[in-house]
């Protein structure tokens, strides 16, 4: 055979055997390299807040007189929170009685049970101030379940009045984080004098609403 012949299949089986030599060099170190590994835990925190958002002040219509013996009001407040546990928005007045005009001031309503609202109704001989609240996270069994607050006057025959205090009384409650756009809950004022007149003036009540988160 030429020699020639005999060195180019020489060269061209050495070249195997080197690649293949190769390769299973290559494959052995791939198959029993050591390796090492490492965790990284990566950690946010959220704050947990809460806003309210500042309610209008209120003038109650009609005016109180001898031609009228009714008036009711309204306002409201949006709560905000990401706590997961919810919130209370509960209100407050800064004096007893709440309303005063001066040394006068109408008694606050007075219930027949203590501290339970009630349908409105005010006694002969009596004039009082008092408060109900409806919207998506009162208890309608407690307030109530009339989405308004009355007309000419007069209170919502659906919903349930409670005397001001000078200590917190909660008027709605969530047990989750609310929307962003948050939650509205209205307040209802009403007054009324029975068979006697109040004396004249401007009587004013400064109500405290405060959201805290649970």
């Amino acid at each position: 055979m030429n020699k020639n012949i005999l060195k180019k299949i020489f060269a061209i089986v050495l070249m195997i055997v080197i690649m293949f030599q190769a390769y299973f060099i290559s494959e052995t170190v791939m198959a029993t390299g050591v390796t090492a590994t490492d965790n990284v835990i990566v950690t946010l925190t959220v704050d947990e807040g809460i806003t309210i958002s500042d309610g209008l002040n209120v003038t109650m219509v009609p005016n109180i007189g001898v031609a009228s013996d009714g008036s009711i009001g309204s306002s409201s407040w949006i709560v905000r929170t990401n706590s997961t546990a919810g919130y209370i928005l509960a209100v407050k007045a800064s004096t007893a009685p709440a309303l005063k005009s001066g040394v006068n001031a109408f008694e606050d309503y007075t219930e027949v049970v203590g501290g339970t609202p009630e349908v409105w109704s005010v006694p002969p001989g009596s004039k009082e101030f008092g408060y109900s609240a409806y919207g998506t996270d009162t208890n309608s069994t407690t307030w109530g379940a009339a989405a308004n607050c009355g007309a000419a006057g007069l209170p919502n025959a659906g919903q349930k009045y409670v005397g001001f205090s000078t200590t917190d009384k909660t008027i709605a409650t969530r047990a989750t984080v609310t929307a962003t756009t948050g939650i509205t809950t209205n307040i209802c004022f009403a007054a009324e004098q029975d068979t006697l007149y109040a004396a004249s003036g401007v009587y004013t009540a400064t109500i405290t609403a405060t959201a805290t988160t649970l």
